[in-house]
């Protein structure tokens, strides 16, 4: 059985990560979402609640598990029996940093592979950054979000 990690913070969890996702589980026969504590980038929504809603989104996949943590990903993924570390890529931009966490992560645990995918293309755009800032200013991010992630960043203003 092959497991895959997908680490982030999913602040919040929008339908690029939801996308990636449902992609990774034909290739794994197993997805943890491990969703980072992430104290430093002060998020939006407490780990509880980027659980909480990762799971509502995510419900229908028998083939996801959500959790947390709060250490470095290679160690979680040792930890949970993950053979891939999977990281999301929308844009060159992206490609330097993940490359250069890759690296390091090969070099922490050379075990563990990291697995790069792309979104769909109408998800290409898509960030939590961008969906926070936009539904703060009063903007539309319903085609962004699912209706639970939707509701959420309503009711937190």
């Amino acid at each position: 059985m092959t497991t895959a990690v997908y680490p982030g913070t999913f602040d919040p969890i929008t339908n690029g990560h939801s996308d990636l996702i449902a992609r990774a589980t034909v290739i794994f026969d197993k997805v943890i979402v491990a969703i980072a504590a992430s104290a430093g980038k002060r998020p939006r929504f407490t780990l509880s609640q980027r659980v909480e809603l990762a799971r509502e989104v995510l419900s229908g996949n028998k083939r996801v598990e959500i959790m947390e943590f709060d250490k470095l990903t290679v160690d979680f993924a040792q930890q949970v029996g993950a053979e891939v570390i999977l990281r999301g890529l929308r844009a060159v931009s992206d490609f330097e940093y993940e490359f250069q966490l890759a690296a390091m992560n090969r070099k922490l645990s050379p075990d563990v592979e990291t697995l790069f995918l792309t979104p769909a293309e109408q998800f290409t755009y898509i960030s939590s950054t961008l969906v926070r800032e936009i539904a703060a200013l009063g903007g539309d991010v319903a085609e962004f979000v699912h209706p639970c992630v939707l509701a959420a960043l309503k009711r937190t203003g």
